[in-house]
C-alpha cells in the first residue's frame, strides 16, 4: 500500500510540475534554440575547418548538442525548486498526506520530460540539416538509456542546488560549468587534436566518454569500454547527488 501511496504521490506532483511547463513553454524553447544554434553554427560555420576524421560533421557533433541541450535545462530544475521552497509550497504539501520525497521526484521527473521533448526536437532539426543513422532500435533505445541517466544525474544535482541556494542566482548558477564540460571533450573536436594537459582532461571526464559511446551507437559501431565508463559516470553521479540531495532535503524539513 506505501508504495502505490508513493508513486501516486509521485504521479500528482509530476502533474503539477508538468502543467507549469505547458503553461509556460518558453522555458523549453530556450532550453532548445541554443543548442540549435550552437549545431547550425558548428555545422555551417565551423564545420568546413574541424578535421573529425568523418564525412558528415553533422553526426559526428550532434552527441555532444544533446547533452549541451541537458545541461542548459538543468538550471530550471533548480530555480522551480528554489522557488517553490520560498514560496513555502513544501510546508503546505508537508501539512497533507503525501509521501515527502515525492515534491522532489516530481520535480526530478518533470526534468527528465522537459529534456526529452528538447532532445527530440534536436534530433528533428538534426534530420533536417543532414544527420543520418544506421542504428537499429537496440542502439537507439540505449542511446535514449544513457540519456536519461545523464538527465537524472544532473537533475539531483540541481536538487541539492536548489534546497541549498540563498537566491535565484544561486540556484542556477550551479549549472554554468556543466556547460563548459562539453565544450572541453570529444563533442565538437576530436581528443587528439588538443594540447597535452587539455587532451588529459577531456579524455578523463565524464562527457567525453559519454559522447563516444553515443556517437558509436548512432552509428553502429562498436562502443568498446566507453559505453561502461559512461554508465559508470552517470549512475556514480545519480547515486551520490540522489543521496546528497536527500540529507539535505531531510536537513530542510526538519
Amino acid at each position: 500500500m506505501g508504495k502505490k501511496h508513493f508513486f501516486h504521490d509521485v504521479s500528482v506532483m509530476l502533474g503539477r510540475s508538468m502543467r507549469h511547463i505547458v503553461r509556460s513553454m518558453d522555458t523549453i524553447i530556450t532550453v532548445t534554440i541554443m543548442p540549435i544554434a550552437f549545431m547550425l553554427l558548428f555545422v555551417y560555420v565551423f564545420g568546413g575547418a574541424i578535421q573529425t576524421g568523418t564525412g558528415n560533421y553533422v553526426n559526428y557533433l550532434l552527441p555532444g548538442i544533446m547533452l549541451i541541450a541537458i545541461a542548459s535545462g538543468i538550471a530550471y530544475t533548480s530555480y522551480r525548486l528554489f522557488m517553490d521552497m520560498q514560496r513555502g509550497i513544501f510546508e503546505r504539501f508537508h501539512s497533507m498526506p503525501i509521501a515527502r520525497s515525492a515534491v522532489l521526484w516530481g520535480h526530478v521527473l518533470t526534468s527528465l520530460v522537459s529534456k526529452a521533448i528538447s532532445v527530440i526536437i534536436i534530433i528533428l532539426v538534426a534530420f533536417m540539416i543532414g544527420f543520418r543513422s544506421s542504428a537499429g532500435v537496440l542502439s537507439w533505445l540505449a542511446v535514449v538509456g544513457i540519456l536519461a541517466l545523464f538527465t537524472l544525474a544532473l537533475s539531483w544535482l540541481a536538487v541539492i542546488a536548489g534546497l541549498s541556494a540563498k537566491s535565484v542566482d544561486g540556484a542556477s548558477a550551479f549549472s554554468y560549468p556543466l556547460l563548459f564540460l562539453p565544450f572541453i571533450s570529444s563533442a565538437f573536436v576530436p581528443t587528439e587534436s588538443m594540447r597535452p594537459a587539455v587532451r588529459a582532461f577531456a579524455e578523463n571526464q565524464p562527457v567525453t566518454s559519454i559522447v563516444e559511446a553515443i556517437r558509436a551507437l548512432l552509428a553502429e559501431k562498436p562502443v568498446g569500454n566507453d559505453i561502461w565508463i559512461a554508465l559508470a559516470w552517470c549512475l556514480s553521479i545519480l547515486i551520490i547527488a540522489y543521496i546528497s540531495a536527500m540529507r539535505v532535503y531531510k536537513r530542510k524539513i526538519a
